[in-house]
């Protein structure tokens, strides 16, 4: 690899799929204050494709600003219900609610990224993946959520498709990669394209 490659998230994920597939990064884990940005692209009807990339953007930028000489990842994950985002839960109660209201139903997750360098953004993409969810009852629900809290509260849907998360779908359509957050098959194509990884 010719090009330093520093990741700027705070997702243990994304690192660990860099890492196994055998990139050499650093972490810099950036603060944008997401909530702010997504209300007020959302007034100005921005579409939620549109969010998780400026998302990912601010953050790419911001992790560049603190590392001038390398290639910075900057990622989003946005939950797409129909045209309404929905945001990490609160709490275990927005948790509980959000699973109703995604319960028997389609949504989409979409999984930007966006390489900052030289000054600029260089490269982006935002995969999608479409997923089908059971119908679940509020019993389930409950449990679910009370068994799986501390691994979930931290994911847009409140559900991890590695751990009992999987249970609460009937079909996945898209890349694995892009529902974990990080669509590394396009961006593993990128870096071979651009000489940082070699085949």
């Amino acid at each position: 690899m010719t090009d330093r490659l520093v990741l700027a998230s705070r997702s243990p994920i994304r690192a660990q799929l860099l890492r196994n597939a055998g990139l050499e990064i650093a972490v810099d884990s950036v603060s944008v204050d997401e909530e702010n940005i997504r209300a007020s692209l959302l007034a100005e009807a921005a579409s939620p494709r549109d969010i998780a990339d400026t998302l990912a953007e601010m953050k790419a930028r911001r992790g560049a600003d603190r590392n001038p000489d390398a290639l910075v990842i900057g990622c989003d994950q946005v939950l797409d219900h129909g045209g309404t985002v929905l945001s990490k839960p609160a709490n275990q109660s927005d948790a509980r609610a959000q699973l109703i209201r995604l319960s028997g139903s389609r949504h989409k997750l979409l999984s930007a990224i966006v390489i900052h360098g030289q000054g600029k953004p260089l490269w982006r993409h935002v995969g999608q993946a479409t997923l089908t969810m059971r119908p679940l009852s509020e019993d389930y629900v409950r449990d679910y959520v009370s068994r799986n809290w501390e691994s979930v509260r931290d994911s847009v849907g409140c559900y991890k498709l590695e751990e009992e998360g999987v249970r609460l779908f009937s079909r996945i359509e898209g890349d694995y990669f892009t529902v974990l957050g990080l669509p590394l098959l396009d961006l593993l194509s990128y870096l071979v394209l651009r000489g940082t990884l070699s085949t």
